[in-house]
C-alpha cells in the first residue's frame, strides 16, 4: 500500500549511494504498518467473537502482514524510481528516486522481505493445516510486486483500490480469523469490508496528493482518472462505508458500538480534503487517516470480542 506521511527526508542525489540506516528505515515508511496491523486486530477480534483466537497464529499472521507491507513499499520505491515516476516527488522519501540506494539493492530488500513473508506464511499454513492458503500467499505476494512492477503494473492504470481492497482487507482480515477459528462468518466479512474500506482511503488521500506529478509521469491512478473533485468524494465514502460496514455487525455484537468513538478522528481528514487541500497539505491527512484506521480497528476487535 502507498505511504501515510513520513519525515520528508532530503531528496538531493548522493554520489556514493549508500543509503543510511535512517533512510532505509523512513523509505520503509513505518507510519504504513497500521496497515498492516489492523486487519489482524480484526481478525483476531472475529475468531474471539466464536472463541477461536490462537495466540500463536495471530502473531505469524503479524508477521506476514508486516512483511508484506514493507516489501510492497520497498517495491514501489524501486519500480517507481526505475521508471521515473519520482524525479519529481512531493511526498515522502524514496530511496531510488533520491539516489540515496542502488536500484538492485531496493529491489533486493522488497524481495527478502516478501522471503520473510514467506516463511511466515508457510509456519502459519502447516499451523492450520489450510495447504490452499499458500495459494493465496503467492497472489498475495504477486499482487504486492506487480502493483508498481513488471512492464504492466496496475497500479499504473487505477486498480490500485482493488489491490488494497482485496488484499489488505478481505484476505488479510478473513484469512486471519481463519487461521484462527477454522470458519469465517459474517462478523469476520464485515470487519474485512471496514478495514478495507479505510486501506482504500489511505491510498486514495495519496493518490490524490500526487494528482498533478503522476499525470504528468503517465501514471494513470484512480485519482487522475476521476479527477480530484470526484476523488474527494470518494474518499469521504470510503470513510463512511467503513463506519457503516462496522455497523452492521452490532445487532449480534452490541459492543461493536464502540467504533463510533472513532469519528473523533474521522473529522479532521475527511474535512481536509473536502476542503480542497493539495500537495503537502494532504500529507497530514495520510497521518491522521492511518490513525483513524488503527483506532477504528482497535476498537471494533474490542467490540467482537467483548
Amino acid at each position: 500500500m502507498s505511504d501515510p506521511a513520513e519525515p520528508l527526508l532530503p531528496t538531493t542525489p548522493v554520489t556514493h549511494r549508500r543509503a543510511t540506516p535512517k533512510q532505509w528505515v523512513a523509505a520503509a515508511r513505518p507510519r504504513t504498518l497500521p496497515a498492516a496491523l489492523t486487519p489482524v486486530l480484526v481478525g483476531t477480534g472475529a475468531a474471539a467473537a466464536v472463541d477461536g483466537v490462537v495466540w500463536v497464529r495471530a502473531v505469524l499472521a503479524l508477521v506476514v502482514a508486516l512483511a508484506l507491507q514493507v516489501g510492497v513499499n520497498y517495491a514501489n520505491d524501486y519500480s517507481d524510481g526505475i521508471r521515473g515516476t519520482d524525479d519529481d516527488r512531493v511526498g515522502p522519501f524514496r530511496l531510488v528516486g533520491s539516489g540515496a540506494a542502488e536500484p538492485r539493492h531496493v529491489r533486493d530488500a522488497a524481495f527478502a522481505c516478501f522471503a520473510v513473508a514467506g516463511l511466515a506464511g508457510l509456519v502459519l499454513v502447516a499451523l492450520s493445516g489450510a495447504w490452499w492458503l499458500l495459494l493465496v500467499g503467492a497472489a498475495s505476494v504477486a499482487a504486492a510486486w506487480y502493483y508498481t512492477g513488471g512492464k504492466r503494473p496496475y497500479g499504473y492504470s487505477g486498480l490500485g483500490e482493488v489491490f488494497v481492497f482485496v488484499f489488505f482487507g478481505l484476505v488479510a482480515v478473513t484469512g486471519t480469523t481463519y487461521v484462527q477459528a477454522g470458519r469465517v462468518d459474517g462478523t469476520a466479512i464485515a470487519g474485512a469490508f471496514c478495514v478495507g474500506f479505510l486501506a482504500c482511503a489511505i491510498l486514495v488521500a495519496n493518490n490524490l496528493r500526487d494528482v498533478p506529478t503522476d499525470a504528468q509521469a503517465g501514471k494513470r491512478t484512480l485519482a487522475v482518472r476521476l479527477g480530484e473533485p470526484r476523488t474527494r468524494t470518494l474518499y469521504t465514502a470510503l470513510v463512511a462505508g467503513a463506519f457503516v460496514a462496522a455497523l452492521t455487525t452490532v445487532p449480534w455484537h452490541p459492543f461493536a458500538l464502540l467504533v463510533l468513538l472513532a469519528l473523533v478522528l474521522a473529522q479532521r481528514p475527511v474535512r481536509t480534503v473536502r476542503g480542497g487541500a493539495k500537495g503537502r497539505d494532504l500529507i497530514a491527512v495520510l497521518k491522521d487517516t492511518g490513525q483513524l484506521e488503527l483506532l477504528t480497528g482497535a476498537l471494533l476487535a474490542l467490540g467482537l470480542a467483548l
